[in-house]
């Protein structure tokens, strides 16, 4: 669906939005505003990564706004994500998007009324950058909270919880995050770079600069906290085995002597001398005693017990 969201009558430039567009829709617009066939080609794929580009007076914006995840287990960039693309030049933008976005209609009503911040395509495609860098925070502190309750359950219960697969999708989902604001940082150096000399309010670039830093930090937080409580995680795993392991030497060691006496006297020989001994049994008894007593003290002074 294409919709146009401004005309030179009511802005300084026009603004053209399209939603879920096909491929003969999108080569049609492309057309009429000259649009490089690399960059629609660009705009159309679906796994498209953040990036800006810069060519002859136009300027192609790929934005990934987070998207929340059906499923517990979404960790691509395509499922965690969506893409906004963005064409714009001195007089004309371009948006390009699957869903909706309602702060496109809110920055719509910004660009008509005169003296606001939205008086170029420019900063338009700024406040885009900053649109997208919001919808990353509450899905941070969602995360932050879960890794809280993970980092609880191991050290706070007894019995290790199953929660490797979690942490894994929890550090999958920071990971590619991570990755694209990364990527967003670039772009918003370049846009801030391009308003260095417009009338943009300074401070609006300075808190998307800090939005951007902070919201960037959370997910690097998140990637190495998640990693972090995976590898204790396992050596919490791997503590309690060896400890299960060692009591179960431990009776194995106390059991094989008195295995290896009760072995050599159930074996039914004729001429075994000690078959016939009156005392035979209680002393077969008593050096069982003594052989436990004896790796028990053994055990304690080494301190494995």
């Amino acid at each position: 669906m294409t919709e146009q969201l401004l005309t030179h009558q009511e802005s300084a430039f026009t603004w053209l939005d399209i939603t879920s567009p096909t491929v003969a829709e999108l080569q049609a617009v492309a057309a009429q505003y000259d649009l490089p066939d690399s960059l629609v080609r660009d705009c159309l794929e679906p796994t498209h990564l953040p990036k800006f580009e810069a060519t002859h007076g136009l300027s192609f914006v790929i934005l990934r706004v987070f998207n929340p995840p059906k499923t517990n287990e979404a960790d691509t960039i395509q499922e965690l994500s969506t893409k906004i693309a963005v064409f714009y030049a001195a007089d004309y933008l371009i948006t390009v998007h699957r869903l909706p976005h309602p702060v496109l209609n809110d920055l719509k009503r910004v660009a008509r009324a005169p003296g606001q911040e939205c008086n170029t395509p420019a900063e338009i495609a700024f406040h885009l950058v900053r649109y997208a860098l919001s919808s990353y925070m509450q899905p941070a502190l969602t995360l932050t909270r879960e890794l809280d309750d993970y980092e609880a359950e191991i050290f706070l219960k007894q019995e290790v919880p199953n929660a490797l697969q979690g942490l894994y999708f929890l550090k999958r989902k920071a990971s590619a995050a991570k990755q694209l604001l990364l990527l967003t940082r670039d772009i918003l150096t370049m846009l801030r770079r391009q308003l260095a000399t417009a009338t943009t309010d300074d401070t609006l670039l300075q808190d998307t600069q800090d939005l951007q830093v902070k919201v960037e930090t959370m997910y690097q937080q998140l990637d190495g906290g998640a990693t972090n409580l995976m590898n204790l995680y396992l050596s919490l795993s791997s503590q309690r085995t060896n400890e299960a392991m060692r009591v179960l030497t431990v009776f194995s060691a106390f059991f094989l002597p008195l295995t290896f006496i009760a072995g050599i006297y159930g074996m039914n020989f004729n001429y075994m001398p000690e078959l016939t001994w009156k005392l035979g049994y209680p002393v077969s008894i008593l050096s069982m005693v003594l052989i436990s007593v004896g790796i028990y003290v053994w055990f304690k002074r080494k301190g494995w017990i």
